[in-house]
């Protein structure tokens, strides 16, 4: 299952103007607007935290699978560095 955190943004920023429309023609109190994005906010940061930890589960898996041709480009970049360290500067 893949987190949808653009669509998650974009309804909380959706629903964000609700209610201050809703505020503005004075059809709900500031305590009430507080605590309503407070629920909001705590959904979104659900789903972000969702998100981040799908990305970081696809990360290790990568690694994971990937080793070895991780560790050979790490060491080519290595060599490559150290190459462009001792070349000389014309």
């Amino acid at each position: 299952m893949f987190p949808h955190l653009l669509q998650a943004t974009k309804e909380y920023w959706r629903q964000l103007d609700e209610l201050e429309a809703a505020y503005q023609q004075g059809d709900i109190s500031l305590e009430e607007v507080d605590a309503r994005v407070a629920d909001l906010m705590a959904q979104l940061a659900v789903e972000r935290r969702a998100t981040l930890s799908h990305f970081w589960h696809l990360f290790q898996l990568m690694v994971t699978r990937q080793r070895e041709t991780l560790i050979g480009l790490a060491i080519l970049a290595l060599i490559t560095y150290a190459w462009a360290l001792t070349s000389p500067i014309a």
